[in-house]
């Protein structure tokens, strides 16, 4: 990818017949390689199983269009898992599909130990020097396992932690800077973040270093008793699209601007839906992007 940030969507199982179509006017394609196997855990005797589907239908459209890959099963910030067989897998897969470059979650969900066990959702880590003493060995050892750019996505958090000792942008600017990894801004993530903890948003991205940034992800979410919750239903929330026009003429290294939504919102979404989020985008970008 090159030039203006191109614009796609995270694939779900709803999006099987929209991907496949000759004229679905897409730029790219973001995928969960996760969706591609049965993990049957480490230690199993084949920990991984293949899924014959879903891997055609990657397969297929990597032939069409440039595919990123989005993982979901690292668990980077969990201090007893470092799962190299995971990063190994990935990177196949991304060599597989010609990937540009991999993301995952800035965040943990599995706590090893004798029985590992998996949280089912990303927990956000706390932004400390014991944190970035962690991550930036195993952040350096992932991309060279990759052999490719490994971006980060911010996470959604609705509690906070005690007595930290750094600001989450602090945090991302020291990780990127002594690491290597790039961004993937979640501007979705930090609207929920922002309405729910009280803190001005733009300002966050100004904090930011943006020329870490290479991917955004935008996604609805839902108001519930007065939180902002992720739930990524229907079109992108109203509020985040300002932070993207905020956000574009700030990041000279973006080049991916992704929309997410669960498979349940296709039938508030339709095809139409998604192809009105995909223009918007795109007038975004073209807006950012004008000569002055």
């Amino acid at each position: 990818m090159s030039g203006q940030p191109s614009a796609g969507v995270l694939f779900n199982p709803a999006l099987i017949d929209f991907v496949s179509a000759a004229d679905h006017g897409l730029d790219h394609l973001a995928a969960i390689p996760d969706r591609c196997w049965l993990d049957h855990g480490i230690g199993a005797t084949t920990r991984f199983e293949p899924l014959l589907a879903p891997t055609r239908l990657l397969e297929q459209a990597a032939q069409r269009l440039p595919v990123v890959l989005h993982g979901i099963g690292l668990s980077i910030c969990s201090a007893e898992v470092f799962d190299v067989e995971y990063l190994e897998l990935l990177a196949a897969w991304r060599e597989r599909l010609g990937c540009a470059w991999v993301s995952e979650h800035l965040s943990f969900t599995r706590i090893g130990g004798a029985h590992e066990t998996n949280a089912a959702m990303a927990l956000a880590s706390p932004c400390d020097e014991e944190m970035i003493e962690l991550l930036v060995p195993r952040l350096q050892r992932a991309r060279q396992i990759l052999g490719v750019p490994l971006l980060l996505e911010n996470a959604v958090y609705y509690t906070l932690w005690c007595d930290e000792e750094m600001s989450e942008t602090v945090f991302l600017n020291r990780l990127t800077s002594e690491s290597g990894c790039g961004l993937l801004l979640d501007l979705h993530n930090l609207y929920t973040n922002a309405h729910n903890h009280g803190f001005d948003a733009c300002d966050w991205i100004d904090a930011l270093d943006t020329s870490a940034v290479r991917e955004v992800h935008v996604a609805g979410g839902d108001l519930m008793h007065g939180m902002h919750t992720d739930s990524h239903a229907g079109p992108v929330y109203e509020g985040v699209w300002p932070l993207l026009e905020h956000l574009l003429p700030r990041a000279p290294n973006l080049q991916a601007v992704t929309f997410e939504f669960h498979e349940a919102s296709w039938p508030m979404l339709h095809e139409s839906g998604v192809r009105a989020q995909i223009a918007r985008m795109r007038d975004c970008i073209a807006a950012a992007h004008a000569p002055a």
